[in-house]
């Protein structure tokens, strides 16, 4: 994620904190010294991490925090909290318009920054809050923008209007619009052109837009990979045509972050959701609370789950958590977890929305293990379990040496490959089992891939 590197960071800032017993003004100021240099390194707005570090500064040295029975604790507490405050303190939900009222949302944005797939994100996100929307293209620049909606419409069971190249935006959205009134669409998402850079052109055309029909929303799509810079474009586009929201894409990458926790602060705008993968189910909701407690490193247990409850299939997922707790988990199983980790976005999404389940695990480790279920090992594992007989799935006990040559030669792969595989699953059947209120007790009922 965006912030492994800023997570670690203050994960060891308040290590050192928490293994004082007491602290003193010094120590809370050196520590917030610390914080403030992983903050500017992350890219985050000069001016935001100085007002941060004030605010938390003047409350880490009250006396409530000093004399505490867990000053190191509190003080991490405060950071957690003047985190979410920054990012916007409470979720901000896209504003419909009410009854049979068509909701109009016109996306924005530069060239690169992924606007046009995230419109198709977004048009399914719509379809599951249980509205019917219709996507436009007003992209009349680049015919790739609107084969590429198009595609991506149809993959997201949404209908695409489509005028070619040969109108101007304003009269495609018009035109959309009765389109939408005619046939009982109740939300409308234009995707717009963007730029290279921002230009009079572009702002003109998304102006005679807003004038042509009646916007409720328009939301700017940022990429999270420029940092400061799109936190410059928000200002910018907000200032020329106003913007009621920004959804910033490419959070998951190799990226220092710092966007998300500026443009709030800078801007005034929320962050509506971010871009977490390149499906089209990447798109999650954004939560100030949950994206402190990720940079945080306490993980983001209620995303995972909301994850879980959408793209796992429930009465499977009962039934492998039966099996393991009468320890009857076997290899038809192993192979059906990993087909549901997988819609899930893999084994790191697993650790870092639960990181109790590996005490001081850091960023480099998670991704160590990461790099251990990689796609082509994933793979591996998948031709050597389909390589074995029906009974061999259900019985690992089976297993023999005679066996596991079979299956390294089914497979192809090498023999050493097949025996690491078997101890990796052994390995996970203890795991599981020794996995607190996961298969049982009060949270046993939780629904989660294993």
């Amino acid at each position: 994620m965006a912030f492994d590197s800023l997570s670690d960071k203050l994960q060891n800032v308040f290590k050192n904190l928490r293994g004082k017993g007491k602290l003193s003004e010094e120590d809370v100021k050196a520590a917030l010294k610390e914080v403030k240099m992983a903050l500017l390194e992350a890219d985050v707005n000069f001016k935001v991490v100085k007002q941060f570090t004030n605010k938390v500064t003047e409350r880490a040295i009250g006396s409530d925090v000093m004399n505490g029975l867990n000053p190191g604790q509190m003080v991490v507490k405060i950071v957690n909290e003047e985190l979410i405050e920054l990012m916007g303190s409470e979720t901000t939900e896209i504003q419909f318009r009410p009854g049979q009222q068509i909701t109009v949302i016109m996306m924005a944005g530069l060239q690169g920054a992924g606007k046009t797939t995230t419109t198709a994100k977004l048009a399914g996100q719509m379809k599951k809050k249980g509205k019917t929307p219709l996507l436009v293209a007003c992209d009349i620049y680049r015919p790739a923008a609107i084969e590429q909606l198009q595609i991506n419409g149809e993959k997201q069971g949404v209908e695409v209007f489509s005028m070619g190249t040969n109108h101007k935006p304003a009269d495609i959205a018009k035109a959309a619009i009765e389109h939408a009134k005619k046939n009982n669409f109740n939300v409308v998402i234009l995707d717009t052109a963007g730029r290279l850079h921002i230009d009079e052109d572009m702002m003109a055309e998304l102006s005679d837009v807003k004038e042509a029909v009646d916007v409720a929303q328009t939301i700017l799509v940022v990429d999270a990979m420029t940092g400061q810079d799109a936190v410059n474009v928000a200002g910018s586009f907000d200032e020329k045509i106003g913007i009621d929201g920004v959804i910033l894409t490419k959070l998951d990458g190799d990226t220092r972050g710092g966007a998300a926790l500026s443009i709030k602060a800078v801007t005034g705008k929320p962050i509506l959701y971010c871009g977490m993968g390149e499906k089209l189910s990447d798109l999650e909701q954004f939560h100030p609370d949950r994206m402190a407690s990720r940079i945080l490193g306490m993980g983001d247990v209620l995303t995972f789950i909301e994850k879980a409850q959408e793209e796992v299939d429930e009465e499977k997922a009962k039934e492998i958590t039966r099996k393991m707790k009468k320890n009857a988990f076997d290899y038809n199983d192993y192979l059906e977890s990993m087909n549901q980790m997988k819609k899930m976005g893999g084994i790191s999404s697993l650790l870092g929305a639960m990181p109790g389940m590996m005490p001081g695990m850091n960023a480099k480790q998670m991704s160590q293990i990461e790099g251990a279920m990689d796609e082509k090992k994933m793979a591996h594992i998948e031709a050597i379990i389909l390589s074995m007989t029906p009974e061999e799935r259900a019985n690992p006990k089976l297993m023999n040496p005679s066996r596991k040559k079979r299956l390294a030669n089914g497979a192809g792969v090498d023999i050493a490959e097949v025996n690491r595989f078997i101890k990796q699953f052994d390995q996970t059947k203890k795991m599981m089992k020794k996995m607190p209120g996961m298969f049982g007790g009060k949270r046993g009922r939780n629904k989660f891939p294993f």
